[in-house]
C-alpha cells in the first residue's frame, strides 16, 4: 500500500478523484511509450513561438474564438476569414493538449473545451428547443439530393420511408436529454452576415450555413442564411431562405445544425493526447472533465455512423430500416438534426456519403481503449469497437496501387438511392464514389485530405504497433515521400492536386493491392511554389510520427520519413516565417468568380441580413455587398478587372496551429537525449495522528536549470513555484481527514526534463493502544498487497531509553515482508536487535539509546513492512516487555495491545481486483445495477453492506469510502 514510485521524465499517476460517478480511470503507458524530451530547444523554441503568435497576433476574436484566417477577405470552404469552423476549434484544442505536454499547463486545453461548449455546440434546450418531441421510429421527411444548385429547391415526400433511429433511446436514457452535443460547423464570429442568433441579428458567434444544394454547389454559389430560421430574412413570412432549398408543406419557423464528423473526431483525438500526456505528468485529474466531456461527443458521434435516412445499406430502393441495418459504421460526411423553433416537433439525419478524408481510427481507439474516454451509453463502445475495424477496412479497400487513399462510398448513389451503375465496385454493399460529396472542384483531388485521414492511422500504429495499420502506412508514406521534392535551393514542393483513374477490387476481406486503381500527383497549382502551409505541417507531423512508430514498434527510426519530415519543417520555418506567422503567397485564379451568378429561382424575392436583394441573376459579390467595405477588395477587383490572377497571404488559424504542433512533435519525439533529468531524493511515507501538527513532506532537487514544480494530492494541485537547486521544497500535509493520500512532485527544468517522486500520507484516529504505546495496524488487505504498521510511543515528561517488544500473528495470512530487514527503526539509534521467525509467526524486538530521547508525545520507534499471503484473519498481538527511562523508570503505564489484521481474496470493494478502491468499482456496481456490462461481479467484494445484494446503495457507499466520508467497509453501523 506504501510502495514508493519514482521514474524520470514525468511518471505516471494513474488514480484521481472525480465528484461523481463518471468516467475516471486511466490507463497507465509504459516507459518505453512516453515521448522523449529534448536538449536541442530548438524545435520546442519554435512552438512556443507560433503559440504566442495565436495569442497575439489576431487569430482569436474577443471571446477566444479562434478565426479561420487573420484576413477577412477570403473565399473557400468558408466564405469569409472571420467565420470559423468546427475544425478550427478542434485545432485549438489539440494545440493546448500540445502546450499542455510541452509545458505542464492544461489551462489553454481546458480553456479550449470551454469556449467549444459556450459558442460553437448549439445549447440543449435554449438552441435545440422541441428535441422530446423528436419520434426515433420516423426520423425526418425523405428529400432527393439535386446534381446542380438549379435543381433545387427540392421536393419532400412525406410517403417516402425512412428508417428507425436505433441509438436515441439509448442517449436519452443515458444523458437525460434529447438534444445532440455535437458542434455545428460553421459559426459568423464577428456577425458579419447580421443575421445574429434567434434572429436577433446582432449577436456574435451566430450560427449559419451555406452548402445546401447538391454536389455542384461549390462555395462560390452557396446562399448563407441563419440557422435559426424565424422569417426575419430572405422571403420573410414566405418562409424565410427555405423556398431555395426544399419544399415540404407550408413553411414553419425552425433551426437546423449541421456537424461535420471529421472535426469531432478531431476533437476526441486531440483529447486523448491530452489525456496520454497528463498522465505522464501524473495530473489526469486535471483533466477529468474534459475527457468526459470527449467521451460523450464521441458517443453522439455514432449518428454519422447511419445512412442518411436510415434506410438498411445497399438498398438501393425505397425501403425503410428496422434498425442496425442502417449502419454502415465509417465516419461519414455529417449529422443533421432540426425542430421547431417553439419546440412542437424535430427531426435528424445521418448521412449516406463517406470520404476517406474524414475517418478517424483513433478517435474510434481512444473511444474504446481509454477508460476515461469510454462512451456511457449501453452501445456506444461496442458501435465504436464495430467502427474501429470497419474503417481499417476501408483505408485497405481504398488504397491505390500506388499507396494514396481514394474516395469513398455511397449508400445513395446521387443521393437518391438510385441502383448502382453497372461494373462499379463496393465495400460492404457501398458503392464506391472517387469524388463523394462534391464535385466542384472534386473532393479527393485536395492532397489535404490524405494528410488528414492518414495522420490517425500513423497515430493509431504508433500507439498500438497494429500490423494492419502499419501495412497501410508504410505503402502511404514511401508514396508521399517518393513525390517530395526537396530542392538544391532550400525550397520544396509537396503534393497539391490528386488525379484519379480505375475503381478499386470489391472488397472481400482482404486487401488485393488494388492493381486497377491509380492515382496521378501534380504539384503547385494554387499554392505557391506546390506548398500549402497547413498541409506540409500536417505532412511532416505524418513522416515525424511514422518514424516514431518505427523506432517502437522495430527498433528503429525509418530514416526516410524522419528526415523528409525534419527537412519539411526547417525548410518551411527558413522560407516562410513572417511577423504573424508561418505563411507563403498563393495564387486564386478562382476569384475571378466574385462575379460568377448564384442560382436563385425565378419566383423567389428576399432581402438578406446585409440589405442584398436576394434575387435571380444576382452575383456572389452582390449577396455579400460588405464586402465592398473590405480594405483588400480594391487591389483584389483591381486585379480581377486587369484579368490576372489575385496573389494572396492568409495566416489561417489550422495551418498555425499544426505548423506550431509540426516542430513540438519533431521536439517530443526526435531531438537528442543529451541533458539529464532533475535528481531528488526519496522521503519516507509520512503517518500522523488527525489533529496533530508540523506534519509535512521535505524534497531536495538539484539540476542545473532548475525552474518550476508542482506538487499534487491525489490529482489536486497543493503548491507550485519555482525551485532552487540543492534547497528543500517543503509541503505541509497538516489538517487531513483519516485516509491515505498520496503526494506527487514533479520537477520541472529549463530543457524541458522532469522527475518525478510520490509519497503516501496516512492519517489515522484513535488507533489501537497499549496504555502510552499504539499500534497502528491495517484492518483489512486483499492477497499480494505490501504494507506497513508503526509503533509509536508517548514518553510523557520521561526520556526513553529502552525497549522490548514480541510481536505474534498467523504466519498462514501474513509474513515480515524481508524478514529481519523488514523492521525499520523510526527513530535514529534504538534498533538494536530484531529476530523475525516468519515459520512461526513471532518477532523479538529491542533498542537502546543511552541518553535516552524524549519528553516526545508522539516518539515514532518502528516501522515493520508486512505481506499479506493468505485468506483469513490473523491476530497482531503486541507485548511489551521494556519500555524504561535512562534511569531504569517505566515510562508511562504500558499494556499489551491486542489487533487484527483480515486479509481476504480480494478487498471489500474491489470489483474489479485491481487492489485499490475506488471510485471506478462504484461506477461499474452501478452499471452492474442498471443491468450495463460488464457482469456479474464477484459478490464478495461488490456487496459492500453484507445485506446479500448488490445495488446503487453498494455503488454509493464504495464511492462514499473512496472520498472518505466513511472508514471502511463494511461501513460502521
Amino acid at each position: 500500500m506504501f510502495k514508493k514510485k519514482i521514474s524520470i521524465v514525468l511518471l505516471i499517476t494513474s488514480l484521481f478523484l472525480v465528484a461523481s460517478l463518471g468516467m475516471i480511470v486511466p490507463n497507465e503507458y509504459s516507459a518505453n511509450s512516453i515521448p522523449k524530451t529534448s536538449a536541442d530547444m530548438t524545435y520546442y523554441n519554435r512552438f512556443m513561438d507560433m503559440f504566442n503568435d495565436i495569442q497575439t497576433k489576431g487569430y482569436l476574436s474577443p471571446e477566444g474564438i479562434p478565426y479561420h484566417t487573420i484576413e477577412t477577405l477570403l473565399v473557400e470552404a468558408p466564405d469569409y476569414g472571420h467565420l470559423t469552423t468546427s475544425e478550427a476549434f478542434s485545432f485549438l484544442t489539440w494545440l493546448g493538449a500540445t502546450y499542455g505536454k510541452l509545458t505542464g499547463d492544461w489551462s489553454y486545453y481546458k480553456d479550449a473545451w470551454e469556449t467549444t461548449e459556450n459558442y460553437i455546440i448549439p445549447q440543449d434546450p435554449f438552441d435545440q428547443p422541441g428535441t422530446g418531441t423528436y419520434p426515433p421510429d420516423a426520423p425526418a421527411q425523405y428529400a432527393p439530393e439535386g446534381d446542380l444548385p438549379s435543381d433545387y429547391p427540392v421536393n419532400g415526400d412525406a410517403s417516402a420511408p425512412t428508417g428507425v433511429d436505433p441509438i436515441f433511446n439509448d442517449l436519452r436514457n443515458t444523458y437525460g436529454t434529447g438534444g445532440i452535443y455535437q458542434m455545428h460547423w460553421l459559426l459568423d464570429v464577428d456577425n458579419w452576415y447580421g443575421y445574429g442568433n434567434h434572429g436577433d441579428g446582432t449577436s456574435r458567434a451566430s450560427y449559419i450555413n451555406t452548402y445546401q444544394r447538391g454536389p455542384q454547389e461549390s462555395v462560390w454559389e452557396t446562399v448563407p442564411h441563419p440557422s435559426w430560421e424565424d422569417f426575419s430574412w430572405g422571403a420573410g413570412n414566405e418562409g424565410g431562405f427555405l423556398p431555395l432549398f426544399g419544399e415540404f408543406g407550408a413553411p414553419t419557423q425552425q433551426w437546423r445544425y449541421t456537424s461535420a464528423s471529421d472535426a469531432d473526431a478531431r476533437q476526441v483525438q486531440a483529447s486523448y493526447w491530452a489525456q496520454k500526456w497528463a498522465e505522464e505528468q501524473g495530473v489526469a485529474a486535471q483533466i477529468s472533465d474534459e475527457s468526459a466531456k470527449a467521451a460523450k461527443m464521441g458517443d453522439y458521434l455514432r449518428y454519422t455512423m447511419f445512412d442518411k435516412y436510415f434506410r438498411p445499406i445497399d438498398i438501393q430502393s425505397n425501403t425503410a430500416g428496422t434498425g442496425y441495418d442502417s449502419a454502415h459504421y465509417l465516419m461519414s460526411w455529417y449529422a443533421s438534426w432540426g425542430g421547431d423553433v417553439g419546440g412542437a416537433w424535430s427531426w435528424r439525419i445521418g448521412s449516406s456519403h463517406s470520404h476517406q478524408g474524414y475517418q478517424n481510427v483513433m478517435a474510434a481507439y481512444a473511444l474504446t481503449t481509454e477508460a476515461s474516454m469510454r462512451p456511457q451509453s449501453s452501445q456506444g463502445y461496442g458501435d465504436w469497437e464495430i467502427s474501429l475495424d470497419r474503417q481499417l477496412d476501408l483505408y485497405e479497400y481504398l488504397q491505390s496501387a500506388e499507396g494514396a487513399i481514394a474516395g469513398g462510398v455511397t449508400n445513395s448513389w446521387a443521393g437518391r438511392y438510385d441502383p448502382y451503375p453497372s461494373g462499379i465496385s463496393t465495400f460492404y454493399e457501398m458503392a464506391y464514389d472517387w469524388q463523394p460529396v462534391y464535385h466542384d472542384p472534386p473532393s479527393n483531388s485536395w492532397f489535404g485530405f490524405q494528410c488528414w485521414s492518414m495522420e490517425r492511422v500513423v497515430e493509431y500504429y504508433l500507439e498500438t504497433g497494429s500490423a494492419r495499420a502499419k501495412a497501410i502506412c508504410e505503402k502511404w508514406v514511401n508514396w508521399a515521400i517518393d513525390n517530395v521534392i526537396l530542392n538544391s535551393d532550400g525550397t520544396y514542393q509537396i503534393p497539391s492536386t490528386l488525379e484519379w483513374e480505375g475503381q478499386p477490387d470489391t472488397w472481400a476481406g482482404t486487401p488485393t493491392g488494388n492493381p486497377s486503381l491509380h492515382v496521378t500527383v501534380e504539384h503547385g497549382a494554387q499554392f505557391g511554389a506546390g506548398v500549402d502551409i497547413g498541409i506540409s505541417a500536417a505532412l511532416a507531423k505524418i513522416l515525424i510520427k511514422y518514424a516514431a512508430a518505427t523506432e517502437e514498434w522495430d527498433g528503429v527510426a525509418y530514416e526516410p520519413s524522419k528526415t523528409t519530415g525534419k527537412e519539411i519543417i526547417d525548410r518551411m520555418w527558413t522560407l516562410y516565417r513572417d511577423d504573424k506567422g508561418v505563411a507563403c503567397p498563393e495564387s486564386r485564379p478562382d476569384y475571378s468568380r466574385f462575379n460568377d451568378e448564384v442560382y436563385i429561382p425565378t419566383n423567389y424575392n428576399g432581402v438578406n441580413a446585409q440589405g442584398a436583394t436576394i434575387e435571380n441573376g444576382m452575383t456572389f459579390i452582390e449577396m455579400r455587398p460588405k464586402y465592398l467595405e473590405d480594405p483588400d477588395w480594391a487591389a483584389i477587383e483591381a486585379t480581377i478587372n486587369a484579368g490576372q490572377d489575385p496573389e494572396m497571404t492568409y495566416h489561417r488559424f489550422w495551418a498555425q496551429a499544426d505548423v506550431a504542433m509540426a516542430n513540438a512533435i519533431y521536439h517530443i519525439y526526435f531531438a537528442e537525449d543529451d541533458l539529464t533529468s532533475p535528481t531528488i531524493n526519496q522521503p519516507t511515507d509520512v503517518s500522523y495522528l488527525q489533529g496533530s501538527t508540523g506534519n509535512s513532506i521535505s524534497w531536495t532537487a538539484t539540476d542545473d536549470n532548475p525552474t518550476t514544480y508542482t506538487v499534487t494530492r491525489d490529482g489536486t494541485q497543493v503548491s507550485s513555484d519555482s525551485w532552487i537547486s540543492g534547497s528543500p521544497i517543503t509541503v505541509s500535509v497538516d489538517g487531513l481527514s483519516e485516509g491515505s493520500y498520496d503526494y506527487v512532485i514533479i520537477v520541472n527544468d529549463g530543457d524541458v526534463q522532469s522527475t518525478t517522486d510520490t509519497v503516501v500520507v496516512v492519517v489515522t484516529t484513535e488507533p489501537t493502544s497499549g496504555g502510552n504505546v499504539w499500534f497502528s495496524t491495517e484492518s483489512s488487505q486483499s492477497i499480494g498487497n505490501v504494507f506497513t504498521t508503526d509503533i509509536y510511543v508517548d514518553t510523557g515528561t520521561q526520556n526513553l531509553a529502552a525497549y522490548g517488544f514480541e510481536i505474534i500473528w498467523d504466519q498462514n495470512i501474513l509474513i515480515v515482508q524481508g524478514d529481519n530487514s523488514g523492521v525499520a527503526e523510526g527513530a535514529d539509534g534504538f534498533l538494536a536487535a530484531v529476530n523475525v521467525e516468519n515459520s512461526v509467526g513471532t518477532m523479538m524486538i529491542s533498542g537502546f539509546e543511552a541518553t535516552g530521547v524524549g519528553p516526545n508525545n508522539q516518539l515514532h520507534l518502528l516501522t515493520i513492512t508486512w505481506e499479506a499471503v493468505g485468506e483469513g484473519t490473523t491476530i497482531l498481538d503486541l507485548t511489551i516487555e521494556t519500555l524504561v527511562d535512562s534511569s531504569t523508570s517505566v515510562v508511562g503505564t504500558p499494556t499489551d495491545i491486542d489487533g487484527s489484521v483480515t486479509v481476504a481474496q480480494f478487498l471489500l470493494g474491489d470489483v474489479n481486483h485491481d487492489d485499490v478502491v475506488n471510485i471506478v468499482d462504484a461506477l461499474l456496481v452501478s452499471q452492474y445495477d442498471v443491468g450495463i456490462d460488464p457482469q456479474p461481479f464477484y459478490s464478495d467484494q461488490a456487496d459492500v453492506n453484507e445485506d446479500n445484494s448488490i445495488n446503487i446503495i453498494d455503488a454509493l457507499l464504495i464511492a462514499q469510502y473512496y472520498v472518505g466520508v466513511i472508514p471502511s467497509l463494511p461501513p460502521p453501523s
